[in-house]
């Protein structure tokens, strides 16, 4: 089967194209800096595309504190506005 695989990728046109050989070599992954006092350091991420509750919120707002580990879910709407979201985050944090 591997030799299969490679047989064709090699008549891929496509697979040519977008081989690593043609792509930059990324650089060296940078380690974070531990943080010293909760919550001075967040990270955040949104999850969408999730079928709309009753109160018409249609996505997770997702905040962790990077020493603590801490997380806290927010259910939002995907058009909020970042003045929205500050709000959220200086009532709920």
């Amino acid at each position: 089967m591997k030799r299969d695989v490679a047989m064709f990728v090699s008549k891929c046109l496509i697979c040519q194209q977008v081989k690593i050989e043609h792509q930059r070599a990324s650089g060296l992954l940078q380690q974070l800096d531990i943080p010293v006092w909760k919550w001075d350091e967040i990270s955040m991420d949104f999850v969408t595309g999730l079928p709309r509750t009753q109160r018409r919120r249609d996505a997770i707002w997702v905040v962790v504190d990077r020493l603590t580990k801490s997380a806290h879910f927010f259910p939002i709407r995907k058009d909020y506005s970042v003045s929205r979201l500050a709000e959220i985050f200086q009532q709920e944090i």
